[in-house]
């Protein structure tokens, strides 16, 4: 499989945002070429278009399938397992915020419980416990929020995202009714 100049430069950049997302350059190349491919790929077709060893795509294949953003497809007839995506691209999106969200806010979140839930035993401490408890508060806000949103339809999330600004002027509005 030989990529256009175009697909190429896609792949190369989901590679490079897969640090940003949570994985290497390698399984964010995997991951673009399996989203912009119509048509399931074997492993070998990963390789020869990647121009990597087989062998690293076996191990991205175990690492995409353990944050759950890859399927194996069985031809009948053909003895090789295909890969496609997960789902839409809303579905990888939500996986990935998942995903994300138990390696990194869970554990942060758990914690913070656990440093908070200790009396103080100085002033320092009572200090840090209270700016421990923001964060707390926030990551939790935010986790139920995203809770929320993953809830919606893509529809729905499109719909969320196209009211933009139109959100914060219903709040400034609802605000200003309040306090007369």
């Amino acid at each position: 499989m030989i990529l256009s100049q175009k697909l190429e430069n896609f792949v190369l950049h989901c590679g490079e945002m897969g640090s940003r997302w949570g994985f290497n350059r390698t399984i964010g190349q995997m991951v673009g070429l399996l989203v912009i491919s119509e048509q399931p790929l074997s492993a070998n077709e990963i390789a020869e278009a990647l121009r990597i060893s087989r062998g690293n795509v076996s191990m991205g294949i175990k690492e995409l399938q353990s944050w759950q953003l890859v399927k194996v497809i069985h031809v009948p007839g053909d003895r090789k397992e295909y890969y496609a995506p997960n789902g839409s691209i809303w579905d990888l999106a939500n996986k990935v915020f998942e995903e994300r969200r138990k390696r990194e806010i869970d554990p942060t979140l758990t914690l913070l419980r656990d440093s908070i839930i200790e009396p103080a035993q100085s002033n320092e401490e009572a200090y840090a416990q209270e700016q421990m408890q923001q964060i707390h508060d926030l990551l939790e806000t935010v986790t139920k929020w995203s809770a929320e949103l993953q809830r919606l339809s893509p529809e729905q999330l499109q719909t969320l995202m196209k009211l933009g600004s139109s959100v914060s002027k219903v709040i400034d509005l609802k605000d200003k009714l309040l306090k007369k």
